[in-house]
C-alpha cells in the first residue's frame, strides 16, 4: 500500500471527431433554443387571454441563456482567452439563476394550471348538460307541436265518430304505432267493448269486463301505464314470424258529459265513466316508451274528451233545436186554432148579446110593471123570482161579454170628463134601496181636495165601485158600510203583498183611492188570492149559500188594470168583516169652475139617471127597476 502518493489519472488526448461532434451538437442545440424564444413570443403576441406571459417570458429568458452558453461553449474547445472564461461563466451564472426562478415560479402555478383543467373539466360537464337539456327542450318542442296538430285535427269537427277514427290515424302516423284501438262502456256500463281500431288487429266487437285488475289499474291513474301485451285490453291476432313482444300503453278518456246529454247509441252513464285507449308499438322492435310520447298520449286522451263533450253537447243542442222547431210548429198551430175559436166565441157572444138582451130587457120591465099592480102574495113571489132570475141573467151575460173583450184585448177604455162626485152619489142612490131591505146602514166619505171634474172612463168606474159595493151588501147581513174616497198620496198607493205595482205620480193625473168596508161575514186569508180569477168563491162557511157567477172582481181587476191601478182585499178571517181597496188612475179637468156649472141640472133630482140610462147595454136599468120593486 502506497502512503502519502499523489496520483493524477493521465489526460486523454482530445480526438478531433469527437470534438467534431460535439462542436454541431451545440450548434444544433444553441440553433433550437433561440429559435424556442421566437416560438413563445409568438404565442404570447397571439394568446391574449393567456394569464401566466410572465412566466412565457422567463421560459424564453432561460432557453435564450441556455442557447447563449452552448454557443459560447463552441470557442471552448480550443485554447481561450480570460474573457472569454469570464463570459462563459456570467452567462452561466445568469442561466442558472433564471432556471431556479423559473422553478420556483412553477410551484406557484402548476395548481393554477391544474384548477384550470378542472374548470375545463366543469364547464365540459356544464355544456354536455346543457346540451341535454337543448335536446329535452327541442324534444319538448316536438312533442308540443305533435300536441297542437293532433288538436287541430281533433277539433276540426264535431262528430264523434270522426273525433275517435281522426285520434287514432294521427297517432298512428305520429308514434308509428303498430296498433291504436279505443274500448267504450257498453250500454250496460258492466264491460268495455271494441268500438275503434287503426289496423283490425284487434278483432272490432271484442268484450272485456270492467272488473278486470288491469281495467280498474287503468281506471284510477290520470297517466299512460304500460300494460302486459298478453292481457284482453291489447290481444291481437298472432302474427307469423314475430316473437319479440311489443310494448303497450293505456290511458283511460274520461267520458264528461254523458251524464247530462243523452246519445244515441251511447247509454247514459255516471260522471266517472271512462273509455280507454290502447296503443301498441311495433313487434320485433327494440323501441320503447318515452316520457314524452307518455305526456304526448296523456294530454291527446284529455283533447279527446274535451273533443266528445263538445260533440255531445252540440248534438243535444240539435236534438233540442229539433224539438224546439216542432214545438213551434205545433204551437203556431195552436195559436192560429186558439184565434179562430176566439173569433168563433166572440162572434157568438156578440150575436147572443144581441139577441138575448132584448127580450131580456122586456122580461124585467114587464116584470117590474106586474109588481106595481095589485097581486095575490103568492104571484107576487113568483114575479120577484122571476125578476130576481132575469137580472142575474142579464148580469151575467154583461159581465161574460166584457171579460171576452178583456181576454181577447179588444176591449177599450172610453175616456172622457165626467162629474166624479155625481158618480159616487149614484152609487149610494142604486145601493141604498137593497141595504134598507137588509137593514144596513150605508155611508159615504168623500175627501174635500177630491176634483169635482175628472177625465176617465165613468161607466168602467161606476160598475166597479158598484160591483165592490154590491159585494159588500150581498154578504153582510147585519151593520153598516162605509165607502170612502181620497186622492192617494204616494206613501199609500203601495201595497206590500203587490211589490210588482209601482205607481207614479205625473202632472195632469191623480190616483183615486176607494175604500169599501163592510161589517160582513168575512173572508179565510188562503181565501183571497183566489177571488180575483174566473168563477172562483170563498170556500170558507161564512160564504156559502150566495149565488153568483164569480166574475165581478175578476172583471173589477182587469178594469182596475186598463186604469193603472190594483184592488187588494184585507180580511181578519170569517165573521170579522172585509175591506176592499182599489186605486186608479184618473186625468184632472182643465177647468173645475166650468164643468160644475154644466152639471148644475143634470145633478138635481136622481144625479147622473140620465147618463145611464142611455146605455141600453148597462146593467143599470135593470137595477133600477129591482130597487123600485124591492
Amino acid at each position: 500500500m502506497m502512503e502519502g502518493c499523489d496520483c493524477f489519472e493521465p489526460q486523454w488526448p482530445a480526438d478531433e471527431l469527437l470534438v467534431k461532434y460535439q462542436y454541431i451538437s451545440d450548434f444544433f442545440i444553441a440553433l433550437a433554443y433561440f429559435s424556442i424564444p421566437l416560438e413563445l413570443i409568438y404565442f404570447v403576441k397571439k394568446s391574449s387571454f393567456f394569464p401566466y406571459r410572465w412566466v412565457l417570458i422567463q421560459f424564453g429568458a432561460f432557453i435564450v441563456l441556455c442557447g447563449a452558453t452552448h454557443l459560447i461553449n463552441l470557442w471552448t474547445f480550443t485554447i481561450h482567452s480570460k474573457t472569454l472564461a469570464m463570459v462563459m461563466t456570467v452567462a452561466k451564472v445568469s442561466t442558472a439563476f433564471v432556471s431556479c426562478l423559473t422553478a420556483v415560479m412553477l410551484v406557484h402555478i402548476i395548481p393554477d394550471l391544474l384548477s384550470v383543467k378542472t374548470r375545463e373539466l366543469l364547464l365540459k360537464n356544464k355544456a354536455d348538460e346543457l346540451d341535454r337539456e337543448m335536446g329535452l327542450i327541442r324534444t319538448q318542442e316536438e312533442t308540443g307541436r305533435h300536441v297542437r296538430m293532433l288538436t287541430h285535427e281533433i277539433r276540426s269537427t264535431l262528430d264523434r265518430h270522426t273525433i275517435l277514427k281522426t285520434t287514432l290515424v294521427e297517432l298512428g302516423r305520429t308514434l308509428d304505432l303498430a296498433e291504436c284501438a279505443l274500448w267504450m262502456p257498453s250500454r250496460t256500463g258492466l264491460n268495455l267493448q271494441l268500438s275503434h281500431t287503426l289496423h283490425n288487429k284487434i278483432p272490432i266487437g271484442s268484450v272485456v269486463s270492467i272488473n278486470l285488475a288491469i281495467v280498474n289499474q287503468v281506471f284510477s291513474s290520470n297517466r299512460a301505464i304500460r300494460i302486459p301485451h298478453s292481457c284482453p285490453l291489447a290481444r291481437i291476432r298472432p302474427l307469423a314470424g314475430r316473437y319479440v313482444p311489443p310494448e303497450v300503453v293505456a290511458v283511460r278518456v274520461p267520458l264528461l258529459n254523458l251524464s247530462n246529454f243523452q246519445i244515441n247509441d251511447w247509454p247514459e252513464l255516471s260522471a266517472r265513466s271512462y273509455a280507454v285507449m290502447v296503443l301498441m308499438l311495433p313487434s320485433d322492435s327494440a323501441r320503447k316508451w318515452h316520457f314524452h310520447e307518455l305526456e304526448l298520449v296523456e294530454v291527446v286522451a284529455d283533447q279527446v274528451a274535451v273533443a266528445l263533450s263538445h260533440a255531445a253537447i252540440l248534438e243535444e243542442s240539435m236534438r233540442a233545436r229539433d224539438l224546439l222547431m216542432e214545438q213551434n210548429v205545433a204551437l203556431d198551430l195552436a195559436r192560429r186554432e186558439a184565434e179562430m175559436a176566439i173569433r168563433a166565441r166572440n162572434d157568438f157572444l156578440a150575436v147572443m148579446n144581441h139577441e138575448m138582451r132584448t127580450p131580456m130587457h122586456a122580461i124585467i120591465a114587464l116584470s117590474s110593471l106586474l109588481l106595481e099592480t095589485e097581486l095575490t102574495p103568492e104571484q107576487r113571489l113568483m114575479v120577484e123570482t122571476v125578476l130576481k132570475s132575469s137580472n142575474l141573467l142579464a148580469t151575467l151575460i154583461n159581465d161574460v161579454l166584457d171579460l171576452s173583450r178583456l181576454e181577447d184585448g179588444s176591449f177599450e177604455l172610453d175616456i172622457s170628463s165626467f162629474n166624479l162626485h155625481a158618480v159616487f152619489r149614484e152609487v149610494i142612490n142604486l145601493i141604498k134601496p137593497i141595504a134598507a131591505v137588509k137593514k144596513l146602514a150605508v155611508s159615504v166619505s168623500l175627501a174635500p181636495d177630491l176634483p169635482l171634474c175628472a177625465m176617465g172612463d165613468e161607466k168602467r168606474l161606476m160598475q166597479t165601485i158598484l160591483n165592490v159595493a154590491g159585494n159588500a151588501v150581498k154578504f153582510t147581513k147585519e151593520g153598516h158600510i162605509s165607502i170612502t174616497a181620497t186622492i192617494a198620496r204616494p206613501d199609500s198607493l203601495r201595497d206590500p203583498r203587490i211589490p210588482e205595482f209601482y205607481p207614479v205620480i205625473t202632472d195632469g193625473y191623480f190616483y183615486l183611492r176607494v175604500q169599501i168596508k163592510d161589517t160582513g161575514c168575512g173572508i179565510s186569508p188562503q181565501d183571497i188570492p183566489r177571488l180575483f180569477t174566473k168563477f172562483a168563491h170563498a170556500q170558507s162557511g161564512g160564504n156559502t149559500g150566495y149565488s153568483g157567477s164569480g166574475l165581478g172582481l175578476a172583471i173589477c181587476k182587469r178594469f182596475i188594470s186598463l186604469m193603472e191601478g190594483h184592488i187588494w182585499l184585507e180580511s181578519e178571517g170569517v165573521g170579522k168583516g172585509c175591506t176592499a181597496t182599489f186605486v186608479v188612475k184618473l186625468g184632472i179637468c182643465e177647468s173645475q169652475n166650468g164643468y160644475q156649472q154644466q152639471l148644475v141640472h143634470t145633478n138635481a133630482g136622481f144625479p147622473g139617471q140620465r147618463e145611464l140610462l142611455k146605455e141600453e147595454n148597462t146593467i143599470i136599468p135593470s137595477k133600477l127597476r129591482y130597487q123600485r120593486s124591492v
